[in-house]
């Protein structure tokens, strides 16, 4: 955002934050107008950063997948890849419950070759097919499966937490079992 005036630049951030929690406490159709209120600005203001409500949620998603794809990195080189594809499977699971409506919506982009998010979904799948891979060789989980059904199986778990969390956690350790290598 070059070129961008400090306090444009600050109104840009506040709106993105708040949406951020606004999102996470009320799901992807939160108000825009509740927004704003939120971030003390007006109407014109918002829509000048974020012109409809797509553009607002790509750019917290875009933000989300940045990190998970920067963390999938970090642990690339891990010493234990079958310990670093879970700690970053469990982030995921935990950064979907970030905004309520978010596994969907992943589930629908890594669909939509059309949608703006499908490259950052794409990266993102690569990053732990890197993973996944990583954890394979080491004889640590199954051969058979790929990225993809990770991501589904975790979004799956995500989707299900949004409607009783309590079970996040036994769903997650229940699929995370299950792709580990059976015994020889």
């Amino acid at each position: 955002m070059e070129g961008v005036r400090d306090d444009a630049r600050r109104n840009r951030e506040r709106i993105l934050e708040v949406a951020r929690v606004a999102v996470r406490e009320q799901g992807t159709q939160t108000s825009l107008r509740e927004i704003a209120r939120r971030a003390e600005v007006g109407m014109g203001t918002l829509y000048r950063h974020f012109p409809s409500r797509e553009a607002l949620l790509d750019q917290l998603t875009h933000r989300r997948f940045d990190h998970l794809g920067k963390r999938a990195a970090q642990l690339a080189n891990a010493a234990d890849p079958a310990g670093a594809l879970t700690a970053w499977l469990t982030e995921f699971a935990y950064g979907c419950a970030a905004y309520r409506g978010l596994p969907d919506e992943i589930l629908a982009t890594f669909a939509d070759e059309t949608s703006s998010l499908h490259p950052a979904c794409v990266d993102l799948q690569n990053a732990v097919q890197r993973l996944l891979t990583a954890a394979q060789a080491a004889g640590a989980i199954r051969p058979d499966l790929t990225a993809g059904e990770l991501f589904a199986l975790v979004a799956a778990v995500a989707w299900i937490a949004e409607q009783a969390p309590i079970a996040r956690e036994r769903l997650l350790d229940l699929i995370l079992s299950g792709l580990e290598q059976p015994a020889r």
